[in-house]
């Protein structure tokens, strides 16, 4: 039985509320999401951070730095924490776990209870492994769709059992992206086993700031500077899909 405790935040310099939710997902472990509700969404994103996933460790990773354009295309945002019995992050092992699974499918379950509208699952780095563990074990149709940015090909995505991702799949990757574990040049092998996704999709684009390790979210594998050129198109690709 899902345990819902919710705490309101004010997030600073706008009036938009962001809510707490912890979920009890497995015995002895609390999911955490956090929320930040459109008044009548066109669709909800459920944003998977990289490394280890952790929330308030998290504030220059891509998807937490661009989540108010998602807000802003009239989207419900909820971004997804690390659970209670993984409180110094998730390693690539547990993202691909069954476990992760239960924890993904339980915070899924308590938004389509929120909104009708289409679900998608939106992963960046570390965080595209839970993206697509959640697209392949929890998959249609309570799940419409996935967006995999940044995937670490070489980090543990193919611990993901890709092949059962059923639903559209959008692969953004930046050329120029320097992290050893996410090569562009394995983007098309990897995406030929998602074999039963359709429609699938590739965005390819370039450029970007380095102000960080190459694998870290202030470089080009976190679209640093090139926000504005991503984020759109992501969001175009989700309304269209």
């Amino acid at each position: 039985m899902v345990r819902v405790l919710t705490i309101w935040l004010l997030l600073i310099g706008s009036a938009i509320a962001q809510e707490r939710v912890d979920v009890q997902s497995r015995p002895g472990a609390t999911q955490s999401v956090y929320i930040t509700a459109a008044a009548n969404p066109k669709a909800t994103v459920l944003l998977f951070p990289g490394a280890g996933g952790v929330y308030g460790q998290s504030r220059n990773n891509f998807l937490v730095r661009v989540a108010p354009q998602f807000s802003g295309a009239g989207m419900t945002v909820a971004i997804f924490d690390a659970p209670s019995d993984h409180p110094q992050g998730m390693g690539p092992p547990f993202r691909a776990s069954a476990q992760h699974g239960t924890d993904i499918a339980a915070v899924v379950s308590l938004l389509k209870t929120r909104s009708p509208a289409p679900l998608w699952l939106v992963g960046t780095s570390n965080g595209s492994i839970s993206a697509a563990e959640g697209a392949a074990i929890v998959g249609p149709p309570r799940i419409a769709g996935v967006v995999l940015t940044s995937s670490v090909w070489q980090g543990g995505m193919l611990g993901t059992p890709l092949g059962q991702i059923r639903m559209p799949v959008l692969v953004v990757h930046n050329r120029d992206d320097g992290c050893r574990f996410s090569p562009f040049a394995d983007t098309a092998s990897t995406m030929a086993l998602m074999a039963q996704a359709s429609p699938r999709e590739l965005l390819a684009v370039s450029g970007g700031s380095q102000r960080s390790d190459p694998c870290q979210a202030l470089s080009p594998h976190g679209y640093y500077g090139i926000e504005s050129q991503v984020v759109p198109s992501i969001i175009a690709w989700i309304q269209a899909h």
